[in-house]
């Protein structure tokens, strides 16, 4: 019998789904029986990672093409790695779609200019766009450029042009950005993490010691307690939310969602709470109070491993909602009181009772008494049965051999006061003894596949690779700047590896400078630019709009979508007089200048923006390293060229490099040294290849090196082993510490594909490589006693052997410090202590404390309502003056993402755009009832900013709250379309969002703002 699919289909719909064609006496025809060739039979395997989220997803990528002379491959078929460790072969639907990006119509193929005033793209060819780019940036860098300051410092900073970076390119692609922009005296140099992940660094490094996640996506199969807070993983981390359910499956763990939306991380939780967006703070206070209130902590590990112990400066107090030392003029704190009491050694005294009036312990549960769960409920909403459900279930884990993870993302970073939410969170953890253990940490769920490699690289206005800050202008000397960068332990005997500040200092120098950098001339010192106040992404949008920046460098970023204030970001670009885009793909930012109705009015004519597009290469046209969230750094292969005339980025810094040097070299100008002392010696200088710098960020001996009996340890020219070989006297180099280790004598490490797990923990230390010295779980010595036992045998990481610390995991550590010795487990720390007490390190406080967001629902704030906001907040004169108010904007509105799109790279995928088309908004019932909204009616979001128009989605998703005796509604605002891409336009979701940031770090409130709604 002959039948076709449709015949089929129609049998099948006739109820016969219970048999067989063939017992029914159907046989195929022998067309349909011949075995088809297998699509992938003569396809090019790579191997590569997803490029969207720092899940760090393995892919395999199929390309026709054998290599052969003018050929051409071409990707046609991209899977799962079924070898990966976390992903095990899944892709979400982001990643499913990855071949639609790779082929998106909307690639750009072709050099492109923008001449002022004009309202089309011109093609060039890429010698003119090299050759008129450079000459731009040097005649702006003559005339701007800044050898001495006004006191005669050498300071070599160029203050006119700004570059952003990419958070996808690899970190290959990172330190070749970092030279390039510090050679030529740069210091507006940003990227993504500013908008994402900045708080995540101000609030874990002065906690723990470093400013990363403290665990890795596998372990948190490990967990007992999984609490979900400021982020929603099973939406925008799909496959590492795996782990999730792993834990929650096969260790029965309890998962705890607190959120403003009841999201798709609630929906498989054991216990979901609502709170107000901006309110997390005193929730998770609220939680610092309950575990010291009814003793649930676990007092060995506090008493042990935390500052519980140290006592408080006598000049330190909080009254009124305000530290100790605030200046209202400067809007600032002193913080000389915000340290620890010294005794006539310059030690930090300590009372080991815990009952001292100033201890850490004493000021901590005073400060935290206020957070009652009546009070919690008064400024979250939640209530208190909610509330105190979720307290026990967390305080079920200060036992040693119970873990609780937390897991968080943009929801607690997106806030004015997003360090000290995270700041909570990390006292919450360390009184439950979970930093260091198997199944504990705060996991910062990073959102771009390699922001977490561009932090690490310093591609930040005041930082350098490895967590090194840039000098400042006031550092005037060398012994100057190391002074002050390396800390002084208050206790002794403890690590405090910051103390090797020298030497990773000068092996950067050497590794920028090379025999450039001399000891005589303070290994290049003075080559480096001085700041003298901070060029982030917020004060660069604020520099630009009162016309103090000519030129913007902008590579694989989006600011007039990611920028808080789109229509302050466009006032911004339209002063420029030059912008390089660097981009595989055609980005709102790179057309601001056009037209395109509603969703961007304006008049080209009036923009005298000289705009250049370059075409880049994506993930899968490149060879090179990502860092995930769990700081693995993974090797990727490229699949093929990329597409018509676009280049890598590499390759376009390095003309664009090597054309200015030619300038200067051939026509003089201003402060050429710095420029022509950069280290740019690669094989081809033109298109330094991966693989040589990755070299180069591990590092190498400059000449023979010996331990202090005489042992040869490194000849010269070999690679580093790690950054324990690292000298102060200019015999060795590394562009990034942490990342010594990468690329070793043995090879290249990040490309290791040992996918076994011998401690059954998720300890996978064969699979890539991970900073720093490959361990997995950060401050892995607290997950073992005092004594040096694990607290939880089953659940063993590294141990104390009598002799040296061995275990699954590399341990963090000295290994050979025995427990007597009583050296403490942060080593990165100068009291080798957790912090419960901050120090001086956050410019708002010591301890976390609830302020309102500036856009606040209620206008006061309960605590202490003569300080209802943050008095250190990050807000420019101009921006305070477009803050709403709740009279004409009564409802919270709170920005996130969606699973089928990402960001505002998705919208280019064909397959992703069908799936979600067209811009929403989601409201909830009560509200919409209130203002007669059905869903799919089309209504107008407004705050003191603009407006956007979307789609309404009506759900219970989002409940009315009750704070502060006033019913609030929260609006939820997915952060996806544009008017450029595959889906229908639609406006910037930044339109809505005030330009206000941390304090700490200067990122921008997209989670907690004003606005009102009405139906069109």
């Amino acid at each position: 019998m002959h039948i076709n699919r449709r015949s089929f289909f129609k049998i099948c719909a006739g109820g016969m789904a219970g048999t067989t064609l063939t017992l029914l006496g159907f046989t195929p025809s022998a067309a349909l029986a011949n075995v088809r060739e297998y699509k992938l039979l003569r396809a090019k395997e790579t191997r590569n990672n997803c490029t969207y989220c720092s899940v760090g997803c393995g892919m395999l990528i199929y390309s026709r093409g054998d290599g052969a002379k003018n050929a051409v491959s071409s990707i046609y078929h991209i899977e799962g790695d079924p070898d990966h460790p976390v992903s095990r072969g899944s892709l979400c639907p982001k990643g499913a779609g990855v071949l639609d990006y790779i082929h998106s119509e909307q690639r750009l193929k072709y050099p492109e200019y923008r001449a002022p005033g004009s309202d089309k793209w011109q093609r060039i060819s890429w010698e003119e766009a090299f050759d008129r780019i450079a000459r731009l940036m040097k005649a702006d860098r003559d005339a701007n450029f800044q050898q001495k300051n006004a006191q005669g410092t050498t300071v070599n900073r160029w203050t006119t042009t700004a570059m952003l970076c990419s958070s996808a390119a690899s970190n290959e692609t990172g330190l070749l950005d970092h030279k390039f922009a510090r050679a030529l005296g740069i210091l507006a140099l940003e990227n993504q993490a500013r908008l994402c992940h900045g708080p995540t660094v101000a609030a874990l490094a002065p906690s723990f010691g470093r400013g990363a996640m403290t665990n890795n996506w596998n372990d948190i199969k490990n967990a007992n307690v999984v609490m979900i807070m400021g982020g929603n993983p099973a939406e925008a981390h799909p496959v590492g939310f795996k782990w999730v359910i792993e834990a929650k499956t096969h260790n029965k763990a309890k998962v705890i969602v607190v959120d403003p939306r009841f999201n798709r991380s609630a929906a498989v939780a054991d216990t979901y709470a609502p709170l107000r967006a901006g309110s997390d703070v005193a929730f998770l206070m609220g939680v610092v109070n309950y575990l010291l209130e009814h003793n649930h902590i676990q007092h060995e590990y506090v008493k042990a491993y935390t500052n519980a112990s140290l006592i408080v400066s006598k000049g330190y107090r909080f009254e009124e909602g305000l530290f100790s030392g605030y200046d209202e003029a400067t809007r600032k704190y002193d913080k000389t009181s915000w340290h620890y009491e010294l005794d006539e050694n310059g030690e930090a005294r300590r009372d080991n009772t815990l009952t001292h009036p100033r201890c850490v312990l004493s000021l901590l549960k005073k400060h935290a008494s206020r957070y009652t769960p009546k009070m919690v409920s008064r400024l979250c909403g939640t209530s208190q049965e909610e509330f105190l459900t979720i307290c026990q279930t967390l305080a079920s884990t200060s036992v040693p051999n119970r873990t609780a993870t937390i897991l968080y993302a943009l929801g607690w970073t997106h806030h004015t006061n997003g360090a000290q939410i995270i700041r909570t969170a990390a006292i919450v953890q360390l009184l439950l003894g979970n930093i260091g253990m198997p199944g504990g940490g705060i996991n910062a769920l990073r959102g771009h596949s390699n922001v977490q490699g561009y932090t690490d690289l310093g591609l930040l206005a005041q930082s350098l690779p490895g967590y090194l800050p840039l000098p400042s202008e006031k550092q005037t000397t060398l012994s100057q700047y190391l002074q002050q960068a390396t800390p002084s332990s208050p206790l002794p005997g403890q690590v405090n590896y910051w103390q090797n500040t020298d030497k990773f200092f000068v092996s950067l120098m050497k590794s920028f400078y090379g025999d450039n950098a001399t000891a005589d001339n303070q290994w290049g010192y003075d080559w480096l630019p001085k700041w003298d106040k901070s060029y982030d992404c917020m004060a660069q949008a604020e520099m630009m709009e009162k016309g103090q920046f000519n030129g913007y460098l902008i590579q694989g970023f989006n600011p007039l979508a990611a920028f808080p204030n789109k229509n302050k970001a466009f006032r911004a670009l339209s002063r420029l007089k030059y912008m390089v885009v660097i981009d595989p793909l055609s980005t709102e930012t790179a057309s601001f200048w056009q037209h395109h109705g509603e969703f961007n009015d304006v008049d080209p004519a009036k923009i005298q923006t000289e705009v250049f597009r370059l075409p880049s290469s994506c993930f899968a046209e490149e060879n090179g390293s990502v860092a995930n969230s769990s700081r693995w750094l993974q090797w990727h292969w490229a699949a093929a060229e990329p597409p018509a005339e676009a280049l890598h980025d590499g390759k376009i810094l390095g003309n664009i490099f090597l054309r200015l040097r030619e300038l200067y070299r051939q026509e003089g100008g201003t402060a050429p040294e710095p420029l022509l002392a950069m280290n740019w010696d690669y094989t081809d200088p033109s298109n330094p290849e991966p693989e040589e710098v990755a070299r180069e960020n591990n590092g190498q001996a400059l000449a023979d090196i010996y331990d202090d009996n005489g042992k040869l340890l490194l000849k010269k020219g070999q690679q580093l082993n790690s950054f324990a070989e690292l000298r102060n006297d200019g015999t060795t180099a590394s562009a990034c510490w942490i990342y010594a280790g990468s690329w070793t004598p043995e090879g290249n490490q990040m490309a290791r594909r040992d996918n076994a797990d011998p401690s059954g923990l998720g300890a996978i230390s064969g699979w890539a490589w991970a900073w720093p010295a490959n361990r997995r779980i950060l401050y892995n010595r607290a997950s073992a006693d005092p004594q040096g036992k694990a607290w939880d045998p089953d659940r063993k990481l590294i141990e104390w052997n009598g002799q040296r610390w061995q275990g699954y995991d590399v341990p963090d550590y000295p290994l050979t410090a025995a427990p007597e010795k009583q050296v403490g487990p942060f080593i990165m720390l100068p009291d080798g202590m957790g912090h419960l007490f901050a120090l001086d390190k956050l410019a708002d406080g010591p301890f976390p404390e609830h302020y309102e967001p500036m856009e606040s629902p209620t206008g006061t704030n309960p605590l202490h309502p003569a300080q209802v906001h943050s008095p250190v907040v990050r807000i420019f004169q101009h921006d305070a003056d477009t803050l709403g108010q709740a009279d004409k904007f009564p409802y919270v509105a709170t920005t996130y993402s969606i699973t089928e799109l990402f960001r505002h790279w998705t919208k280019h995928a064909l397959l992703n755009a069908i799936a979600q088309p067209e811009q929403f908004v989601e409201i909830g019932v009560e509200l919409a009832a209130d203002k007669g909204i059905k869903a799919g009616d089309e209504i107008k979001i407004s705050s003191q900013r603009g407006y956007i128009k979307a789609k309404a989605v009506v759900t219970k998703r989002l409940r009315r709250l009750t704070i502060n005796d006033k019913p609030v509604d929260t609006v939820g605002i997915p952060c996806h379309w544009g008017f450029e891409g595959a889906t229908k336009k639609g406006f910037l979701a930044n339109t809505l969002t005030p330009s206000v940031g941390d304090a700490n770090s200067q990122t921008p409130e997209y989670k907690g703002f004003l606005v009102n709604i009405e139906k069109v």
